[in-house]
């Protein structure tokens, strides 16, 4: 594998994998509970609407987040399940409207993570070299999709461990075939590493497997991590300034709000530098 852009195969579009506010009734804000610490300013159960969620459904706080006590909004991301569930499972309902506000909150979840494991399985499809698995991930993102689209009843009842468990083991044979070339990172495997503050400036992390490896607070800054696999990866303030991601395997965009970095910092086709870092 002589290099990450050459490798890369067309970009399957991931539009409904994003996010989209405008089409979701805050679900965030409200289904999922959060504890006052150094992610949010204020205790919150599940439930109940977050004391800065306006009539609209927006953030009376938005652009101020991080400076408001709540960076850990800023590093949330559904995949594009809440308009989902706003949309689809319940019609464009509300939860101020809709008699059964507490289902729309349990199934909130679940969307949320079938909607992750199609965001993962669409990637598999982005890499040239993980072709002889791309029928079997698109057979799988095929099936969770249709059951994205069953009612609250089927979605609440289904066995999301074990679609789980089915797309880990594509995704782990995908990341070998991509790594199969990257030398000489590939051979080092931190695999659920306890890597808590390391100093890693600099290192050649060049396909290397961090699966779940905790990043966090590591520094990391110029590190070469060419196609290393960062699913699960712990980022949160991890120094990537001037860091090499380009076509890293499995990092998702909460994965880089929760990092630190700045305008050298290479990131991943389909991702953005946050704007929190470094300029």
């Amino acid at each position: 594998m002589t290099d990450a852009h050459q490798d890369a195969a067309p970009a399957p579009d991931t539009t409904a994998l994003r996010a989209d506010c405008g089409d979701c009734f805050a679900l965030c804000c409200v289904a999922l509970p959060f504890s006052a610490s150094a992610d949010f300013a204020v205790d919150k159960p599940a439930g109940r609407p977050c004391g800065n969620l306006r009539e609209d459904f927006r953030c009376g706080i938005h652009t101020r987040l991080r400076d408001s006590g709540f960076p850990g909004c800023t590093v949330y991301d559904c995949f594009g399940a809440g308009q989902k569930v706003s949309q689809v499972t319940f019609g464009g309902r509300s939860w101020r409207q809709a008699p059964g506000a507490r289902r729309m909150f349990d199934v909130f979840p679940v969307m949320r993570q079938l909607h992750e494991l199609l965001w993962y399985l669409t990637a598999v499809l982005g890499m040239a070299p993980a072709r002889p698995v791309h029928a079997a991930a698109r057979a799988l993102r095929d099936e969770i999709e249709a059951v994205t689209l069953r009612d609250a009843e089927v979605l609440l009842g289904t066995d999301v461990a074990a679609l789980r468990g089915r797309t880990g083991e594509l995704l782990l044979r995908a990341s070998e075939l991509a790594r199969v070339g990257a030398t000489p990172g590939r051979g080092r495997k931190h695999r659920g590493a306890d890597l808590l503050g390391a100093g890693l400036a600099r290192a050649d992390l060049h396909g290397a497997d961090l699966r779940g490896a905790c990043l966090i607070a590591a520094d990391l800054s110029g590190a070469d991590l060419r196609l290393a696999d960062l699913l699960g990866a712990d980022l949160r303030d991890a120094d990537l300034s001037g860091a090499d991601l380009t076509g890293s395997i499995f990092l998702t965009q909460p994965q880089l709000q929760q990092a630190k970095g700045d305008a050298a910092t290479r990131v991943p086709s389909g991702l953005h530098r946050p704007a929190h870092w470094k300029t």
